[in-house]
């Protein structure tokens, strides 16, 4: 039950990671400090996708489910176990990846934009005293 347990917690996790990495920018808007904790995030999963690490949370939960007495994820990592055939077809998979880099990119950009008119301030309205635009 134990290991069983560790093997659930690794999948949690890493399901986890993966709506953070996709969508935590976005949490940014609202609160801006959040920023600087999904930058290591989405840079780690950036790096994972380039050098081809194997994820930590992929070990763990292999080894939980393997002592549990259950068949571990053999070959295939996380993605390729859990969604790649599921929540989108195999030749998409490149496809999923770029999507999941514009929803950072478009989350970061989104903050700067969010970012720049605070500091700017609310914009002066040029109207006269009965609310009208005064014209030249």
């Amino acid at each position: 039950m134990f290991y069983q347990v560790i093997g659930e917690t690794a999948m949690l996790l890493h399901f986890a990671f993966l709506i953070y990495v996709t969508l935590g920018g976005f949490l940014a808007w609202r609160w801006p400090r959040t920023f600087w904790f999904h930058v290591p995030v989405a840079a780690y999963a950036l790096a994972i996708n380039i050098v081809g690490w194997e994820c930590p949370l992929t070990y763990v939960e292999n080894w939980g489910r393997v002592n549990a007495g259950q068949s571990g994820m053999g070959d295939t990592g996380f993605i390729d176990h859990y969604l790649t055939g599921i929540i989108y077809p195999q030749e998409h998979a490149l496809t999923a990846q770029f999507l999941v880099g514009v929803s950072v990119a478009v989350s970061w950009i989104g903050l700067l934009i969010i970012l720049w008119r605070r500091r700017r301030g609310p914009t002066p309205r040029n109207h006269d005293t009965d609310g009208t635009t005064p014209h030249a």
